[in-house]
């Protein structure tokens, strides 16, 4: 089967459009048009429901996509461990990462690995937890730095960082029990935090007037510092930004507070010798 048909099959299915596609392909619509009518001829079957605006894959077209997935994945991964027996340490590396991790964890690695590892294309990708793990099962990552352990049969992961979380509020707050009806300020939903923030005050009967969500450490911080409400980070994030918010660092219970910072990929994918490089500085990092 012809790889270029499957992956005009693919963008056509991701987009819900032959329009889209093409533009996706910069090809023309009717190009994109005709390949998919040579596949679902070629394949007796008929793929897509066409509707006035864009498609639908039938119950075929959704059985052919999971083989596309996997024999487009193969097919990468095949070029990648062709290409890792005769080079060295070079090549394409997209890593995940949570905010905090980046802006606290991650500089002195990335540093030390971009000296030592010149030859690396390193593609530094920053987004939520429940965010990273779905583009590391999507392939779109070779790995991610997340929050805690993920529970997936197909994710392959290793602590790297001890994180303990604290409550974080505005500098007049002095006590953690002088807390009533806090304001929230989280992360949209996907953030490991949020959940053990909601958790928190759940267990401890507490009922926040507001959540609100806002996107960034930065537009967090800043808005905890004005006394808009509270918030959940790692210490470690908050110790090393404090001297730019002012803020009230409070301990919360020993059974919640633990929470590493963990490497994720997926199982079967290729470990290259760029990301087994980036893994070594991580863990010398960790320690």
């Amino acid at each position: 089967m012809d790889l270029r048909l499957l992956k005009i099959f693919k963008a056509v299915a991701k987009e819900k459009g032959m329009a889209k596609a093409a533009k996706k392909l910069h090809y023309v619509q009717s190009n994109i048009t005709a390949r998919i009518h040579d596949l679902e001829d070629a394949l007796e079957t008929q793929l897509f429901y066409r509707k006035k605006r864009g498609v639908e894959l039938t119950p075929a077209g959704k059985m052919l996509l999971i083989y596309t997935d996997k024999i487009l994945q193969l097919t990468k991964e095949a070029q990648k461990a062709v290409r890792e027996t005769h080079r060295g340490v070079q090549g394409p590396l997209s890593i995940g990462t949570k905010q905090s991790v980046a802006a606290v964890r991650l500089p002195s690695a990335l540093a030390r690995y971009r000296q030592a590892y010149p030859q690396v294309d390193l593609e530094l990708t920053t987004n939520r937890t429940g965010k990273l793990v779905t583009k590391v099962l999507e392939y779109e990552l070779d790995g991610a730095l997340v929050s805690g352990k993920i529970d997936h049969d197909e994710i392959d992961q290793e602590e790297i960082f001890p994180e303990e979380l604290v409550i974080i509020t505005a500098r007049q707050v002095d006590c953690i029990t002088d807390i009533r009806d806090p304001v929230l300020i989280v992360c949209p939903e996907g953030c490991t935090h949020r959940a053990v923030l909601e958790n928190w005050v759940r267990e401890k009967g507490i009922i926040p007037q507001k959540i609100l969500k806002l996107e960034g450490l930065e537009a967090i911080l800043g808005c905890v510092a004005a006394g808009m409400g509270i918030t959940l980070l790692p210490r470690s994030a908050i110790e090393k930004l404090n001297h730019l918010y002012k803020l009230n660092i409070h301990e919360i219970e020993p059974k919640i507070r633990q929470l590493p910072t963990t490497f994720i990929r997926r199982k079967n994918a290729i470990v290259t010798k760029a990301l087994k490089a980036f893994l070594q500085i991580l863990r010398e990092e960790g320690h």
